[in-house]
């Protein structure tokens, strides 16, 4: 694995040098997607290819279809195409580290994009994601304050999947530590996948026979496939569940009672302050003089980036017309099949 990299690393230091010599005057901002196939992305890349425009910039991409090797010679390919700066989107945190090396080697700076790529090399942009841990778990305690807790986990290749449960933990601990709250099951979840989260869950109820009180889940696909399992067994609804990122079908889902919160991170912003960094950077900027640019170093290795924080929000029934207000969904998507007498966004 070790030479493979090494000769991927090659192959897009060669390829660096064609693309930069081919670029064109105005700026080329190439992003990688792990998994495009994931509802939110689509919003993000709206973002990101509006705030690219307005700057006279082009945007290129390509999807690696949630896999870590693709990915590589997807980052390849957009260096070959002339690339200025590099958004990504890490599959793998650890494994994208060749790609990012050769990038930097030849001047070309890199963005990562919500999930962290542990590298001094790369400006790390995404919303405090312990904050949206603690959301959740603040969230999933409100409505069941005791009992038997399932945590089902994001991808164990995304530190972001920790960051979220550490802040799950901050907000459980003392429940879990005095016995009114007890975790009968915690599961990682491959590639974020809902299929995988389902199966994840499907086993803890099993092992459980069905005695499970509460799900914090890391995000709305997870969500989504806990509750496909719950629904299986008739507790869909009597179970609260968290999620993030507030994909419509998650949004619906509270509307019908289904999950409890989705933590709106507003990827409108993310993807517009990705699209201006990564043009500042092209341009020459430091990463140091980005504005709001503060230092962190909370990641699995300690290593010291700079870095951008964004404020998350948690979304419920009783907030939904916030959310329906600001233009993310519209009133129809999310109270389909609701009961708007008992749900204030669809009376």
């Amino acid at each position: 694995m070790k030479n493979l990299k090494l000769a991927l690393a090659s192959a897009v230091f060669s390829l660096a040098v064609v693309g930069s010599a081919s670029a064109q005057d105005g700026k080329t901002v190439g992003v990688s997607w792990s998994n495009f196939q994931e509802e939110r992305w689509k919003t993000d890349e709206a973002a990101i290819k509006e705030a690219l425009e307005a700057a006279g910039a082009t945007y290129i991409s390509a999807d690696a279809q949630s896999s870590a090797a693709k990915q590589l010679t997807d980052v390849e390919s957009l260096i070959s195409q002339g690339a200025d700066a590099l958004i990504i989107l890490a599959q793998d945190s650890d494994a994208i580290g060749p790609a990012v090396e050769a990038a930097a080697n030849n001047g070309i700076p890199v963005v990562g994009y919500d999930r962290l790529i542990e590298n001094p090399e790369a400006f790390y942009i995404t919303f405090d994601n312990k904050e949206v841990g603690r959301i959740q778990a603040q969230e999933v305690l409100k409505v069941a304050p005791e009992g038997n807790y399932a945590f089902i986990k994001g991808s164990a290749a995304d530190p972001n999947a920790d960051f979220l449960f550490s802040g799950q933990m901050e907000v459980l601990k003392d429940a879990i530590d005095s016995g009114k709250i007890k975790n009968v099951g915690e599961s990682y979840t491959d590639g974020w996948l809902p299929a995988n989260a389902q199966q994840n869950m499907e086993q803890i109820l099993t092992a459980n026979n069905n005695e499970v009180d509460a799900v914090v889940a890391s995000n709305d696909g997870t969500a989504g496939g806990a509750i496909a399992a719950l629904e299986a067994q008739g507790l869909a609804g009597s179970v609260p569940v968290s999620g993030q990122d507030a994909d419509f079908a998650a949004l619906n889902r509270i509307a019908r009672g289904t999950q409890t919160v989705s933590v709106w991170k507003d990827s409108r912003e993310l993807g517009k302050r990705a699209a201006e960094i990564a043009i500042e950077l092209a341009d020459g900027a430091e990463m140091s003089e980005i504005e709001g640019v503060e230092t962190f170093s909370d990641g699995p290795n300690g290593v010291e980036m700079q870095s951008i924080f964004l404020t998350p929000m948690a979304i419920t029934q009783e907030n939904l017309g916030t959310i329906i207000d600001a233009g993310w969904v519209s009133k129809d998507v999310v109270c389909q099949g609701a009961d708007a007498a008992s749900v204030p966004a669809c009376g």
